[in-house]
Parts: C-alpha cells; structure tokens; sequence
C-alpha cells in the first residue's frame, strides 16, 4: 500500500509570513503553483497560501490580478489609470502573506495512505496537502499531481 511518505514531494518551496505578497506571486508563476505552505523559520507549518486567497483578498480592496498574476487593476476603472495600477502594485508589495494566509490547514501524517490523503483533497476540496510531522513541521507535500503518479504506479505494480 503505497503512503504519503511514498509519493510527497520532499523539497518543498515554502514562504514565510513575513514575506509579501509579491514574493508569493513570483514563486508561484516561477513554479507554475496554485499555493505554497507557511513557515516558520524552524519549517512549523503555519499555514498556506493560494492563487484563490490572493484573488479573494484583492476583490476585497477592489482590485483584480491580472491573469498572469503580474500586475492588479481595479474591476471599476479603466487600466490605463495610473491610480488603480498604483493601488495593486502598492498591495503587492506592501502586503505580507500572514495577512491573508488560511491559518486552518489540513495535514496528513508520511505513514497515511494515499487512498487517505485522496479523500481528504475531495472532501475538503482542496489541491495540496502538507504532510506534517507530530510536531507540526513540514516533512513534504501531496498535491493532485501526485496522486494521480502514485494511482499510476498502483496500476503499473497490478498489472506486473
């Protein structure tokens, strides 16, 4: 039975609460990721980020990322108003993930199953799981990328 241990990425790229929101742009399209865990310096899991909380948070203070996560604009202006431009790069650059970060993470153990850590992406509909040590520190990551390698590798191993 293949765990998480088996299938989580070990070399986690992480952002720290102090970071702004800038940095977590960067990382994110430098990656390709949807959200990135919180850490402390120790590597405790604090919680994570994602591209839905940085858009949850910009239509809180009336501007929307650009598609590319580059640059904001505000819904209710035209984009060339230096004003609104302004605005986004300020929320940018000045705002720090702990901010907005969800403090309230799900977590798997490195022994659980995968058909377990599965289930909780679906139920809680989520798109990565941190997996934890008893402490709390991050040991690695699950994401959907991964379960779908580690169904791959089941199949592979049935019909061996």
């Amino acid at each position: 039975m293949l765990k998480a241990k088996d299938i989580m990425t070990k070399e986690v790229v992480t952002v720290a609460e102090q970071d702004t929101l800038q940095d977590v742009v960067d990382l994110l399209s430098r990656h390709r990721f949807g959200g990135l865990p919180v850490v402390d310096n120790e590597l405790n899991l604090k919680g994570v980020i994602s591209v839905t909380d940085i858009v949850h948070y910009s239509e809180k203070i009336d501007v929307v990322p650009l598609i590319n996560l580059s640059g904001w604009v505000s819904p209710h202006s035209d984009t060339n108003s230096l004003f609104y431009l302004r605005k986004g790069q300020d929320a940018l650059h000045y705002t720090v993930v702990g901010d907005i970060m969800r403090r309230k993470v799900y977590t798997a153990k490195e022994d659980d199953p995968l058909n377990e850590v599965a289930r909780l992406m679906k139920r809680r509909r989520i798109n990565r799981v941190p997996i934890v040590d008893n402490d709390n520190k991050l040991l690695g990551i699950v994401t959907r990328s991964d379960i779908v390698k580690g169904i791959s590798q089941l199949e592979e191993f049935v019909e061996a």
